[in-house]
């Protein structure tokens, strides 16, 4: 059940606007029963219509294996990515995994990008070298020189771009090709974009993952993961590593996860928008000695992210000017309109304090000032730049 490609909609409509795709599909009567939205089937136990189903391959026998709620899902996603498969995992975190535990065995070797995800680089620190699996990390901007980095032994190769946290953007059609022509299988963390704004599967990657708890659910009260691809065998590898772990998404999550992804494509100009707004006015505060964001000319990769990617995210950092840590966190505890808080993509802006959990194996690991996220949420930007110029004032 990993392939949402056939979601019983009118071929013309792979022509029209994101939006308008996110509205319409995964509303056949099979997945409606007639109204608006799929309906929610929550099943453990499946009766099948004969013995000789109870074991036929490819046959639905347990609700482990999804409901059409989350075939319903599915489609939704694979609009989005324009993958022809889509694996469900039950976090953001678990869809960075399961690719690792599919693709490597002992002996292997990983390459990862050094500004990969705090969490899945423990996961290949801690529990990957665990079963005899080798890391190394790479530089965002190595390009094409990662091709010398590959070993006979090397077997996955893990990119997230842009960077967590210092938001440097890799050359993702350059990594993809020297792991292609290597043999070794290409994930893309591709959460920043939300897969509107970038597209990894067309660059040649051979598996694109989404945290929907951040940009796709968009109501910051859901936990789900999505894993894409266009390879049948690959999309097949991953389904079946995602049921030996016993890896399950209830009904219900999917279906939260697929109202939040209607309204997708617009939400995600809002928050473009209103983080280049509020991005900007940081630029010319004195508190600020640089602002980290992509879209911005002066932000590390900004050429490569103007070429292959069609817009920009809410999510962003500022390194401000060395200051005492008592002030910084002054400043941080004064903001009225940001929570501080782990995650991004919901509605509600937020703020974290980068520099305790930043690490990373070559440049620069811990810069001098204070490097703050920014998740730009759905309120007006010019009132969250006046409760930042507020909160800049206990840094005076």
């Amino acid at each position: 059940m990993s392939s949402g490609s056939q979601n019983g909609q009118p071929r013309a409509g792979k022509s029209r606007s994101l939006s308008t795709r996110l509205s319409h599909t995964a509303r056949s009567q099979k997945l409606t029963q007639g109204g608006v939205n799929p309906v929610v089937q929550r099943a453990s136990t499946v009766i099948v219509s004969g013995a000789s189903k109870l074991f036929e391959p490819g046959e639905w026998t347990y609700g482990r294996h999804g409901t059409t709620t989350h075939t319903a899902l599915k489609q939704a996603l694979c609009e989005i990515e324009g993958s022809g498969h889509c694996v469900l995992a039950p976090s953001g975190l678990m869809a960075c995994t399961i690719p690792l535990l599919t693709f490597t065995r002992p002996g292997g070797h990983v390459l990862a990008i050094d500004t990969v995800y705090g969490p899945t680089r423990r996961f290949l620190d801690r529990m990957l070298t665990r079963f005899g699996v080798q890391v190394t990390y790479f530089s965002p901007d190595i390009g094409e020189g990662v091709a010398t980095l590959i070993r006979p032994e090397t077997q996955v190769m893990f990119v997230e771009s842009p960077g967590s946290m210092t938001f440097e953007v890799a050359d993702a059609p350059a990594l993809a090709k020297a792991a292609r022509s290597a043999g070794v299988i290409a994930v893309m963390d591709n959460t920043w974009s939300a897969g509107v704004f970038h597209k990894p599967l067309g660059f040649g990657f051979d598996i694109s993952v989404q945290a929907n708890t951040k940009y796709v659910s968009g109501g910051a009260d859901i936990l789900s993961g999505a894993m894409h691809a266009v390879d049948d065998d690959i999309a097949d590898q991953l389904e079946a590593c995602t049921g030996d772990i016993g890896s399950n998404v209830s009904a219900d999550d999917a279906f939260t996860v697929l109202r939040g992804a209607r309204s997708l494509a617009l939400r995600m100009l809002q928050h473009q928008s209103a983080a280049i707004e509020v991005a900007n006015w940081l630029s010319y505060n004195r508190h600020v000695a640089r602002v980290l964001h992509p879209a911005l000319p002066a932000s590390p990769g900004h050429d490569i992210w103007r070429r292959d990617f069609t817009g920009s995210s809410g999510l962003f950092s500022i390194q401000l000017k060395p200051a005492r840590l008592t002030a910084v966190h002054a400043f941080l505890d004064s903001l009225e309109l940001f929570g501080l808080g782990f995650s991004y993509g919901g509605f509600e802006s937020l703020a974290i304090h980068c520099n305790p959990q930043l690490k990373r194996s070559m440049g620069e690991s811990s810069p001098e000032g204070a490097l703050i996220r920014l998740s730009i949420g759905l309120e007006d930007p010019a009132d969250l730049i006046a409760d930042l110029d507020q909160a800049f004032t206990r840094l005076d």
